[in-house]
């Protein structure tokens, strides 16, 4: 089986607006800047494992319009396999809204799915070949559940280990849970899926409990700048965050860097640490550039942070 990675997600056209604070409800605010570029969870992951240096499909359903060329573009100058990139004539791309506030990072997103949304389970047993193929199979929640969840079960079917980034956070069917042997959320995903605060390591450690019970073989939520709790049958460990100083721009975007950096490890062979503290890296890289996608570092990029 070859070192490949299969991505089940969406691509959408990130329009980024960046002002100094967030505007309040029923407020017209002038913002700072505007950027248009690419984005969407599966689309920037699969941006991320490929620069991490990972053989890269990716699956999904776009528009035949300006922004699926843009999607086009980005997969033949990134090297990632588009052969299950299919072009729906009669539907839009999808697009994101996202605003960033550029004194603290943070950012609200709001995202249109386009085309992706009309992706139905078939499409998964359509692109099986190219499934088997690969060393890991990831996906997210941004494509409907039934898609995402026969991934899941196509993949296991091949005998090919899953990664589910359950983000956006949505309530999952219980089958979901016991086909996922990797589980990445975040804190604010681990809360809303585990139904308890998740704030601190400690309350990472029982949400991983929760998710151990229901299944999952192995969890790891990602915890900001708190960095990574990572627990299955055998490890129960805290990995902590890099501290890049000053240098933090924009979050949007790093838990796509974490789990592309996350799913290259894995296929390579690391260890789980290593492969949680390669993710991170990857992350802690991203967040201090400007964009999605376009934030992604390289491999040596990522080695040299992890050799400091």
């Amino acid at each position: 089986m070859s070192k490949s990675i299969s991505i089940l997600g969406i691509f959408v056209a990130d329009l980024t607006f960046r002002t100094e604070r967030m505007p309040n409800k029923g407020e017209t605010y002038i913002g700072n800047s505007f950027k248009l570029g690419p984005g969407g969870k599966g689309s920037n992951q699969a941006v991320a494992a490929r620069r991490a240096g990972a053989e890269t499909m990716f699956i999904t359903k776009i528009g035949k319009d300006t922004f699926g060329e843009m999607a086009m573009k980005l997969y033949a100058d990134e090297g990632i396999n588009s052969k299950y990139v299919w072009e729906i004539p009669d539907m839009s791309t999808g697009a994101a809204s996202i605003v960033v506030n550029e004194e603290t990072g943070d950012n609200a997103i709001i995202v249109v799915p386009g085309a992706a949304d009309a992706m139905v389970p078939d499409d998964l047993d359509t692109a099986e070949a190219g499934i088997a193929d690969c060393a890991f199979f990831m996906a997210s929640l941004e494509v409907p559940i039934p898609v995402m969840q026969h991934g899941l079960e196509v993949a296991k079917r091949n005998g090919v280990p899953t990664i589910l980034n359950p983000a956006p956070a949505a309530i999952l069917p219980d089958e979901v849970y016991g086909l996922s042997d990797y589980f990445t959320p975040n804190e604010t995903e681990a809360a809303i899926l585990a139904g308890i605060p998740v704030v601190t390591i400690e309350d990472a450690e029982e949400a991983a409990k929760i998710f151990l019970q229901r299944g999952i073989d192995t969890v790891v939520i990602t915890l900001g700048e708190k960095g990574a709790y990572v627990r299955n049958s055998v490890i129960n460990q805290h990995v902590p965050a890099f501290d890049m100083g000053g240098k933090v721009l924009e979050t949007t975007g790093a838990g796509d860097a974490f789990n592309g950096g996350f799913a290259y490890a894995l296929a390579e062979g690391m260890s789980l640490i290593e492969a949680v503290r390669f993710g991170s890296a990857t992350a802690a890289i991203s967040v201090t550039r400007l964009g999605t996608a376009p934030a992604m570092p390289v491999n040596s990029e990522i080695q040299d942070l992890l050799n400091k």
